[in-house]
This record gives C-alpha cells, structure tokens and sequence, in this order.
C-alpha cells in the first residue's frame, strides 16, 4: 500500500496501530500494511466500524454500567496472502472477529490493485484483480472465490 494511505489509516485509528513503530523483533506491523491500495476501503471501513463497536462498548459500560466493555483491538499485520486479505490482531471479541471474516471474503471479490470488483485468479501464485490488472494469462477462465 502506498505510504500517504497507510499514513492515513495510522492517523485515523491511532489506537489500533500502537505497534506500527516497534521493532520487528516485536511486531510484523513495522512493515505496514502489505497489500495493494485496492483494499484501502475494506481496511478503512474494517477499521471504522472495528473502532465504534469498542468505543460504543465501552461508554455503555462507563456510562450505564452494563456490560464487560471490549479489550482494545491492535494490529499485528496486514497483508494479502493467497490472493485474499489477512487481517491479524490481537483484543475484540466476536463481533469484531465477524467483522474482519467479512472484510477478508470482501477482498476475495475486489481488485487488490484499483478496488474495482475483482476475480480470484491465478496458478500457484494467487491474487484478486479485475480484467484490467489481471495477467494476461489468467483472464480467462477467472473463478469466484466464494
């Protein structure tokens, strides 16, 4: 992903990116996030809605005391990984879990390079594109991924 949207999606949810400046000794977050800006919106909505189901959470434990509040999500890496999106972090709970099972499937069906609607494609080394960034090779035939 091109530096000026990774910068963004730091500055946007600062609190799930508290490992991006770490050693790689610590985290694999200091490599950024490792896939094509084409999924730049699955990440910034992910993220969105991620962040409002903790902060909603956790005013409605301080402030009705009614629930457990949810642990704080942080990243641990970012990145595509047999065509699709991986999303590893650590906190949440199962909301959150569904949030991110329906942000990898959404990358399994949009281009990784422009965010068009893509295809899985590929033979042996996978990726999701649309007609126009897939390899010449693998325009046809292209399967759905799910």
């Amino acid at each position: 992903m091109r530096q000026e949207l990774d910068e963004l999606l730091c500055e946007k949810y600062p609190k799930m990116m508290v490992n991006r400046h770490k050693p790689m000794t610590q985290t694999t977050m200091c490599w950024g996030f490792e896939c094509g800006d084409g999924w730049y919106n699955i990440l910034n909505q992910l993220m969105s809605q991620i962040q409002h189901h903790i902060d909603w959470k956790q005013d409605r434990k301080e402030r009705f005391n009614q629930g457990d509040g949810c642990v704080q999500v942080t990243l641990d890496q970012v990145k595509e990984k047999f065509g699709t999106l991986r999303f590893y972090y650590t906190g949440g709970d199962d909301h959150i879990r569904g949030l991110v099972s329906m942000a990898e499937a959404m990358s399994g069906v949009t281009c990784e390079t422009c965010g068009n609607a893509g295809l899985f494609r590929g033979k042996g080394w996978y990726y999701t594109s649309c007609e126009e960034h897939a390899k010449e090779e693998d325009i046809t035939p292209a399967k759905e991924m799910y």
